[in-house]
């Protein structure tokens, strides 16, 4: 083991190796910004400039734009309202509020420290468990897969603002949406209503853009007063105090470690990934605030919560892969290519036959993560400035990226058609006073319900199976049990509301 590690060590720590990761932290900082620009995307634009690299250098590269990815996402977040990749929407709930209360370099400084021990924890996690992790998660079957989103799906409960019923209505819209195409596992069309620009569905990023980004930019277009006079987006003095904000996180520690263990959990399911961690972590992390009403409004809680989690979810899906072979993430799919094309076989043996590799890989976590604060420690006084920039320069300037980002997601320009319509959906729903991110939750959970129920019937008719495997069971009642504390927590609030009144 010894050996191993020694090897592992005197493959990264060299400067090729120590240049290609800075370079990756930075290049997938720099794109998770970008919204629509995926942290899969960067990866896999990255795959191919890795075959004439070492292997371990090759997949420290690409851990290192995995990691700067989860980070980057969070920038746009702050500072536009706007989630950078799909595993940033709950970090928009509270840090950018907090931006628009005047203090973004105290939302990055906090986001930054909590991506950075996120990343840490699972990395340490990853260590120590990643065999046992590994086969609880390889056990889980059709069943426990919706049991688990079932459990996911109760978070709307803690998203649906003000009226139940608008954020009940606004999930039922998203489910609704992520039916429309083609079956996912029989492949009919439906609710297409014989429309060519529905025939191949409505991507989820195509959504999670139009519904966040493009109906963001038209809330800050309605008063043209504004832009004559060349209000920019966020009105604050850049201020940005990292060891301040350290100590903020440091000071959260309950928080923290739970955020980012649920991370690790959630990444250790294959196809689970970042955005159920994020907005499971956010959700947790309100149920057991000790002020949950401040949560939305700008609480640091929030950002702790989502950054720590969707972060973590880095170590957690390597865990799967590393152990058993079964890619936790589509990244992580691309990890094992990465991986298979210098001859390194993936599987249960891959830890007994190259040991260097993956002490190499463990170690070059806790790099990418200290290089991903360092990096961005070191460069968010240059994004903090887009906070000066007028909005009749920022506004069209995003509006372009985010157009880019849907066409080249699957070269359809229907998809730029699809991005505008929901666009303009979703500012139609924020008029209304209509909770955004309970629509995007179901868009993001509904076709991994449906494809696992329909999975696990078409194995076995008897439906008692969900409620008699252990796992799924267990699920089941933590489901039930949210359902009611959320309940509660809203009558209580009802009846505190009343009271003052």
């Amino acid at each position: 083991m010894m050996e191993a590690i020694l090897s592992g060590a005197d493959q990264l720590f060299n400067l090729p190796t120590m240049l290609t990761m800075v370079i990756g932290v930075t290049a997938g900082v720099i794109a998770a910004a970008i919204p629509g620009f995926t942290i899969t995307m960067a990866i896999v634009l990255t795959l191919p400039l890795t075959f004439t690299m070492p292997p371990l250098q090759g997949v420290a590269t690409m851990l290192a734009v995995y990691i700067g990815g989860y980070t980057g996402g969070m920038i746009s977040a702050a500072l536009l309202g706007i989630p950078g990749t799909p595993s940033a929407v709950a970090t928009t709930f509270d840090a950018f509020p907090m931006a628009r209360n005047g203090e973004p370099g105290r939302a990055l400084a906090i986001g930054i420290w909590a991506s950075f021990f996120g990343t840490l924890i699972s990395s340490i996690v990853l260590i120590i468990a990643a065999p046992p992790l590994a086969m609880i998660a390889v056990k889980l079957g059709a069943w426990e897969y919706f049991s688990l989103v079932i459990f996911a799906l109760t978070i709307v409960a803690s998203l649906v603002g003000r009226s139940m019923i608008r954020g009940l209505m606004a999930g039922l819209m998203g489910l609704l949406i992520a039916t429309v195409g083609a079956d996912p596992l029989m492949g009919v069309t439906r609710f297409t209503f014989d429309l060519r620009v529905l025939s191949a569905g409505i991507p989820f990023l195509v959504v999670l853009i139009g519904i966040f980004a493009v109906s963001q930019l038209l809330r800050e277009v309605e008063n043209p007063e504004q832009i004559k006079q060349g209000k920019a987006l966020i009105s604050s003095h850049i201020e940005f105090r990292p060891l301040a904000a350290l100590r903020e996180v440091v000071m959260n520690p309950v928080n923290l470690i739970r955020s980012s263990l649920v991370g690790v959990f959630i990444g250790a399911v294959p196809g689970a990934g970042g955005s159920i961690a994020n907005l499971l972590a956010y959700d947790q992390a309100k149920r057991g605030s000790r002020n949950p009403e401040a949560f939305g409004k700008g609480s640091s809680e929030g950002v702790i919560a989502s950054e720590s989690g969707n972060s973590a979810t880095s170590g957690g899906g390597l865990i799967p892969m590393i152990a058993l072979g079964i890619p936790g993430s589509a990244v992580d799919a691309v990890l094992m290519a990465a991986l298979m094309v210098h001859g390194i076989g993936v599987g249960p043996r891959l830890i007994m036959d190259h040991a260097d590799t993956v002490y190499g890989m463990f170690m070059a976590m806790f790099l990418a993560g200290a290089m991903m604060l360092l990096v961005c420690l070191l460069s968010m006084r240059l994004f903090l400035k887009v906070t000066n920039v007028p909005k009749s320069i920022i506004v069209p300037v995003v509006l372009t990226c985010c157009l880019v980002g849907a066409f080249t997601l699957n070269n359809r320009v229907t998809d730029i058609y699809l991005l505008l319509g929901i666009g303009v959906f979703g500012y139609l729903l924020a008029k209304l006073d209509y909770p955004l991110a309970p629509l995007v939750l179901g868009v993001i959970l509904g076709p991994i319900a449906e494809t696992n129920l329909r999975r696990a019937l078409m194995t076995n008719e008897d439906w008692t199976l969900f409620f008699t495997r252990p796992i799924s069971l267990v699920l089941l009642t933590l489901a039930a049990l949210s359902i009611i504390l959320a309940i509660r927590y809203r009558l209580k609030h009802r009846q505190g509301t009343a009271a003052l009144e």
